[in-house]
């Protein structure tokens, strides 16, 4: 690609990254802090991707994804998963009528923009299997027909790292599913003394504007599509992949018996599209080196499998990945 390339979609991206400024003020309007949510809210959605969150409750996780729904003026569905939910109660199903014979078609909750799957943990693999479905085809099939789903459709799915009695942990194969898992916390004094002045007022509504539309997200994803990527970046994507599945290769050999599996080639797409979207929020068209290392353990954490021995030894896939980005060269 030649230098005006570049700066075409340079260019491109200054321009309609101003409506992602916009969307981060409507979304600050109402939650205090929580940056790194937002923006991996944001990256998701750009992407095309779905993403996991764990965090205890009460960190507005609920919040930011409805006020994001309400700032791009998106059909938005809340589903509460619970251990008697069917997967009708999410896709929808059949009602007979007996007048005349027929079988009419109730749509489910899951036929909006937007998605959240509250305490996914919490419902049986059943009901699972059908939200990731869903997520993984953009299509529900009721009886004998098939309906696409909304454009653009993005599920944020949250599991509470604490009571985890009577919950139904995904599977590894499912979890794949999410292009991001993050991990949330408290918020620090300063911001928690904003939401004591600000939030703990009864009845107090804040108005949130549209700012965006679900045509424009489309249209946004197709630039981020665009945005450029060095071979290089390409490379050190692929490196750091590699190095989950063959450390010793990357003189990681002390990893080798940490690692039972190492992330799949969806990692490897994953790191891409959400490296371009990490860029196209810094107002770049292009990829750099940071925009990977700042979404990579994102997009990793879930998609290592770490061994019986590293258990032992109190290693997590975070501790891992820390160590390949630290290891693996940067071009």
């Amino acid at each position: 690609m030649n230098y005006n390339s570049v700066d075409m979609i340079n260019e491109m991206v200054k321009q309609e990254s101003t409506l992602i400024i916009s969307l981060k003020q409507q979304i600050q309007k109402v939650i205090i802090g929580q940056r790194y949510l937002i923006d991996r809210l944001l990256v998701g959605l750009l992407a095309n991707g779905h993403i996991l969150v764990e965090g205890v409750p009460g960190l507005a996780k609920t919040l930011s994804i409805k006020t994001l729904a309400a700032a791009i003026n998106a059909k938005f569905s809340r589903i509460q998963f619970t251990p008697d939910l069917l997967p009708a109660d999410l896709v929808g199903t059949l009602i007979y009528n007996p007048k005349d014979g027929t079988f009419t078609t109730k749509k489910g909750p899951i036929f909006a923009n937007i998605i959240l799957a509250d305490e996914i943990n919490r419902a049986p693999a059943k009901v699972q299997s059908a939200l990731l479905e869903a997520m993984q085809e953009r299509q529900v099939t009721i009886g004998e027909n098939t309906f696409k789903l909304d454009e653009p459709f993005f599920v944020m799915a949250t599991q509470n790292p604490i009571e985890q009695e009577g919950t139904y942990p995904l599977p590894e194969a499912q979890i794949d599913r999410f292009m991001l898992k993050i991990n949330i916390t408290y918020p620090t004094k300063e911001e928690e003394y904003k939401i004591l002045k600000e939030m703990s007022i009864i009845d107090k509504k804040i108005e949130v504007s549209y700012v965006l539309t679900p045509k424009d997200i489309k249209r946004l994803q197709q630039v981020v599509n665009q945005i450029y990527m060095d071979e290089k970046i390409e490379q050190y994507i692929l490196d750091i992949v590699f190095a989950t599945r063959q450390p010793a290769k990357y003189k990681l050999d002390d990893l080798a018996n940490l690692i039972q599996y190492g992330a799949s080639p969806r990692a490897t797409i994953y790191l891409t599209i959400a490296a371009k979207a990490y860029a196209f929020l810094q107002g770049r068209g292009y990829v750099i080196p940071y925009d990977v290392k700042s979404i990579g353990a994102d997009v990793l954490r879930h998609r290592i499998i770490v061994s019986y021995e590293a258990e032992a030894e109190e290693k997590t896939s975070e501790d891992i990945i820390k160590r390949i980005f630290d290891e693996i060269e940067v071009p």
